[in-house]
């Protein structure tokens, strides 16, 4: 008995060491992942900026798209400009001419610091160093940048306005990539605006606001002009492959219309079978409509059954029994409830 008592023990331990090995390696993994997988601090820099509203503490620091630090402190310097410290990996090339900007991460609010790196070559930049105002830029404003378009949005789909403005925000700080998508959805609307003068005339009106955003980012916009040019730079070398796709879609519409074809006898004999059916509730409208006049009181009794929760609620009023003996039984053995659902 000792033996197969310690052996049990011994099994129980055995078990909670491995569960506590388990979770300890488990909130190990969660920690990495909420801080990004970044445990090197690297070095520190400090930049300042006009405006830095909605970047806190914590919010990623980026070259090239790739987190490579993190903010560490947001604070005022000389009472009219924002001083902010962060981190670099010891591996990102801070050189001379690397320019600092704060960017939007989605359309909630959240910003992170991008950094655009200088010429290759340049002499590299000293921990401690600050970036003046003047290699430094704030986000959009996304105010007066959306007012611009306010006309347009009030008859687009929640999601079609989501979908607009998390591009035009990336066209605007420079994210080349989402050219081709913003001008594809563009298209998209041109339809909607056609019947609409009045959207449109509202529309001009306010793109003199979004002209002044424009002209504080020109070399945003030649960014966006040399990406265009590649996207039908690009068009024009797949030429094939789209007339191929154009081709591809007459073969497929062709085997659509066989397959109505093939699709036609059942259907008629579907529609012929709901004749039946129609004629078959006709002669029992008397029976049809008393179902269906007592259907919302019985559905409603069902309905009271599970009136606490995703279950049924039955009531023991009484229980009987009998015990059984050599000869028969020993009595008649039961409880009543007194409760007042079972009077």
């Amino acid at each position: 008995m000792r033996l197969n008592s310690g052996g049990s023990v011994a099994v129980t331990l055995t078990k909670s060491v491995v569960f506590a090995l388990v979770t300890v390696l488990a909130m190990a993994a969660l920690a990495t992942t909420i801080s990004n997988g970044s445990t090197s601090s690297g070095r520190t820099f400090t930049a300042l900026f006009t405006d830095v509203t909605s970047l806190n503490k914590g919010d990623d620091v980026r070259m090239a798209g790739v987190k490579i630090g993190t903010v560490q402190s947001i604070g005022l310097h000389h009472n009219d400009t924002a001083e902010v410290v962060f981190t670099a990996a010891d591996s990102a090339p801070m050189v001379e001419g690397t320019r600092a900007e704060l960017r939007f991460r989605n359309l909630i609010g959240q910003r992170y610091i991008a950094l655009e790196p200088g010429s290759p070559g340049g002499e590299p930049l000293r921990a401690g160093y600050t970036f003046s105002l003047d290699e430094t830029q704030p986000a959009l404003d996304l105010t007066m940048l959306f007012n611009g378009f306010q006309p347009l949005f009030k008859f687009l789909d929640p999601e079609d306005v989501n979908n607009l403005s998390a591009q035009i925000i990336a066209v605007f700080q420079g994210e080349g990539a989402t050219v081709e998508s913003l001008l594809s959805s563009t298209a998209s609307l041109t339809s909607t605006l056609a019947d609409r003068d009045q959207v449109i005339g509202d529309l001009i009106t306010n793109l003199n606001s979004v002209l002044e955003v424009v002209s504080q980012r020109t070399g945003m916009l030649d960014t966006t002009l040399v990406t265009l040019q590649r996207l039908v730079s690009g068009l024009a070398a797949d030429r094939k492959t789209l007339g191929s796709t154009i081709e591809g879609m007459g073969e497929l519409s062709q085997s659509v219309s066989g397959l109505l074809e093939e699709g036609r006898e059942p259907l008629r004999d579907s529609i012929d079978s709901l004749g039946d059916v129609s004629e078959n509730l006709a002669e029992n409208d008397e029976a049809l409509t008393k179902f269906l006049t007592t259907m919302p009181q019985k559905t409603d009794q069902i309905g009271r059954m599970a009136t606490y929760g995703g279950w049924l609620n039955f009531y023991i009023c009484s229980i009987d029994g009998r015990i059984p003996k050599p000869e028969g039984y020993y009595g008649d053995l039961g409880v009543d409830s007194p409760a007042g659902r079972c009077q």
